[in-house]
């Protein structure tokens, strides 16, 4: 007997019981920001019609990414509502019957993802002298960000977060998803004059340092690695 609906291990996942308020590209957002820790993901569609309200399929670009997600994430506290997650049926019939333009869609993140290849590789050539860490995996702990520079040097571990480089369509809330992750998260801080930072306070130091660590680096979006460094007090 198959668990998940009978539906074998493939590597689309189909997520239900979204928070239906929650505007399409902010949701994509922050389901890729929070499913992207577990592997690379080709695709998320989320769509608004009456019919597929509450629902999106990820797409990763292995099975294992998919497998992972689907344990570790079921039931996890998404927008106040807990996702039920299970494989999808078909990696994305279900998607492509329901919405015409889907195609044309996929086949210009193909387009971007080539560019994106590219980029990377080229980043990955220069990057290893910039700050210590490349973050190619996201969520996974990295080389610890502010060695070769005094940046962590000059403030004491402290249980405040200081977040930097955040693309400027970030929310609170998605900020929150990521960190409430982790033991002793407290809450997040933004400032509205300053897009692009945030600070996300733990109840001590150890408790964010371990936040810190696993997403040092972490891609809100491909161009944006995040810089976490301690709060200066």
């Amino acid at each position: 007997m198959m668990l998940s609906g009978d539906i074998p291990p493939n590597q689309s996942i189909y997520i239900k019981n979204l928070n239906e308020k929650v505007k399409k590209e902010e949701l994509k957002r922050s389901l890729y920001a929070l499913f992207s820790q577990y592997g690379r993901i080709l695709d998320i569609v989320a769509l608004k019609t009456a019919k597929l309200r509450g629902q999106a399929w990820v797409v990763f670009s292995e099975v294992t990414a998919a497998s992972n997600a689907v344990r570790q994430m079921q039931n996890f506290p998404f927008y106040d509502k807990p996702m039920r997650i299970q494989y999808a049926k078909t990696k994305s019939d279900c998607v492509a019957k329901a919405d015409g333009s889907f195609v044309p869609r996929d086949k210009k993140k193909k387009q971007e993802e080539k560019a994106e290849r590219r980029r990377r590789a080229e980043d990955s050539q220069q990057s290893t002298t910039a700050n210590g860490t490349r973050a190619d995996r996201n969520g996974g702990p990295t080389a610890s960000f502010g060695k070769p520079g005094a940046q962590e040097a000059a403030t004491a571990p402290n249980n405040i977060l200081f977040i930097q480089n955040l693309p400027h369509e970030t929310t609170s809330m998605m900020l929150q998803v990521l960190f409430q992750q982790y033991p002793g998260f407290k809450e997040v801080r933004m400032i509205e004059a300053k897009p692009g930072i945030a600070f996300v306070e733990f109840e001590d130091d150890v408790q964010s340092s371990v936040a810190m660590q696993a997403l040092q680096g972490f891609k809100i979006t491909p161009q944006n690695p995040m810089a976490v460094t301690y709060a200066k007090k």
